[in-house]
């Protein structure tokens, strides 16, 4: 097997980096499931592991072209809880990434910061979203948003402006931060064993993030 998951920038990516992840999250072993089936999902699984890796480093070294402040080395030992909805939102490579990787969070959080929302695109959200600001009062008498509601139904936009302005802006954060990761990792190698869970040349790969 290489002694390397990756190399970035013609840098090794060591592959104890990986294992010591794939060791702070245990594989899920279903009874019943037949020994191939258990092999398959353990040749993803490091798959998988060598991706959250390559994100951490490709955003450690994006954090120092940025000069951010140096993050801390990954830390997969002290494993953060990562929700189904930042898995659903984001996909499993990247929520593990964020939730593990200072720099995957620095950066995150500056890109984030960079984004400009202009104040059409929050009164449109507002407009088009209007069951989402239904007041307390009118969602107990299940009040139809885009029907019977009156006025006073809906929470003022002055009230929810900021609120909005910072979901937008968060989304299109998250946005820029898988924009990045598409060029940033476009020119990483990896040895057999180690490629994208989703790559086609490989016979267990599956399109999944």
């Amino acid at each position: 097997m290489s002694e390397h998951a990756a190399v970035v920038g013609g840098e090794s990516v060591p592959v104890e980096r990986v294992e010591t992840l794939l060791a702070a999250v245990p594989a899920r072993d279903p009874a019943g499931t037949r020994p191939e089936a258990l092999d398959r999902t353990e040749r993803q699984r490091r798959r998988w592991a060598t991706q959250v890796v390559v994100t951490d480093e490709l955003a450690r070294r994006a954090c120092v072209e940025r000069g951010l402040e140096p993050p801390r080395e990954i830390s997969p030992e002290r494993v953060l809880a990562v929700s189904g909805t930042d898995v659903a939102d984001l996909g499993s490579i990247v929520a593990v990434a964020v939730a593990h990787s200072p720099a995957a969070r620095a950066l995150l959080a500056a890109l984030e910061g960079e984004q400009r929302v202009p104040e059409e695109a929050v009164r449109d959200y507002y407009v088009r979203n209007r069951d989402r600001f239904l007041t307390k009062d009118a969602l107990r008498r299940g009040v139809d948003a885009f029907g019977t509601a009156a006025a006073e139904d809906f929470q003022p936009y002055e009230r929810v402006r900021e609120d909005v302005a910072r979901e937008l802006r968060r989304a299109r954060g998250r946005q820029a931060f898988f924009d990045w990761l598409d060029r940033a990792r476009a020119g990483v190698a990896y040895p057999a064993g180690h490629e994208h869970p989703g790559d086609p040349a490989h016979p267990d790969h599956e399109h999944r993030h």
